[in-house]
């Protein structure tokens, strides 16, 4: 192990809530797949603890616990809101919550069927978030400002991924993009990182969003990506009209983003099939198909 990566196990966990949350020990303990920065554990029927394993800071953990509670209670989804803080220690000298469950399967690992109600579902959900932001709210170097200045991070990965025979017509839909019109208006709270690991799915459509870690204030076009990301082929229309909020401007640089957002997922799992660390061997085909879908522009 390397002073970022912690070996959690099933003991450590439950040593750590005897020592901090002792009425919570006794609950039963149960691993869940995924996760990099931070590692979850599902803790009995309605909780889950998220540890922070490779994130090199606590920010993003420490984020959430000050934010979720706020924004929280205006959202028409659920969300994993903090209700426990675990801190530091010799045991684990980093941080850890204690945080609500999110009932369901994260969409990598499921499907959207029921496609209309999905990108009502979103839309409503995107409407309610994307308020004016607070002058207090985070902001983000690397991600919810124009397209224009993330140029060389596309240009990087689709370096890296190099789609066969798409690659000038993504660039097309990039330099649209970095064309485009900037948001005028405030701030407002933008997820950040909304793919298919991130959003939870059940009945055929979405049910939950979680990992806010990388929550901030800036342009609403980085979460409007997820039309092509998420969505089904065909539903970015409706998506948009429910949203009901973005001008041309908007949707054009939504698209750009998506267009790199997905060439991240094709680079994570490119990454996966030769063995990388951190990589995700079945990102690949999701970031391939979402690509498709904003080329297809619908």
């Amino acid at each position: 192990m390397t002073g970022t990566e912690i070996e959690i196990t099933a003991d450590l966990v439950r040593d750590l809530l005897r020592d901090q949350h002792p009425d919570l020990a006794g609950l039963a303990i149960r691993e869940v797949a995924g996760g990099w920065g931070n590692q979850m554990w599902r803790l009995g029927d309605e909780l889950a603890v998220r540890m922070q394993r490779m994130d090199l800071t606590p920010d993003l953990q420490l984020k959430e616990r000050r934010w979720l509670p706020v924004l929280a209670p205006q959202l028409p989804l659920p969300v994993p809101t903090p209700v426990r803080h675990g801190e530091p220690s010799a045991r684990f000298p980093k941080h850890w919550t204690v945080m609500t469950w999110i009932p369901g399967e994260p969409l990598d690992h499921g499907v959207i069927s029921r496609g209309a109600h999905a990108a009502d579902t979103l839309a409503g959900f995107l409407r309610a978030l994307h308020v004016a932001a607070p002058a207090e709210a985070p902001i983000s170097a690397d991600r919810g400002a124009h397209p224009r200045n993330y140029t060389d991070s596309f240009e990087n990965v689709l370096r890296a991924v190099v789609p066969d025979g798409i690659t000038d017509d993504v660039r097309t839909v990039w330099h649209d993009a970095v064309a485009a019109n900037a948001w005028a208006g405030p701030p407002v709270w933008v997820h950040g990182d909304l793919h298919p690991a991130n959003v939870v799915v059940a009945d055929g459509t979405l049910s939950g969003i979680v990992d806010f870690g990388d929550l901030l204030a800036g342009d609403p076009s980085w979460d409007l990506a997820a039309a092509w990301v998420l969505l089904p082929a065909g539903t970015a229309p409706r998506f948009f009209d429910t949203y009901a909020q973005a001008d041309e401007a908007a949707i054009c640089r939504a698209r750009g983003l998506a267009a790199l957002k997905s060439l991240f997922l094709m680079l994570m799992g490119q990454n996966g099939d030769r063995g990388l660390p951190g990589g995700k061997p079945h990102w690949g085909p999701a970031g391939r198909a979402a690509l498709e879908r904003v080329l297809a522009g619908a």
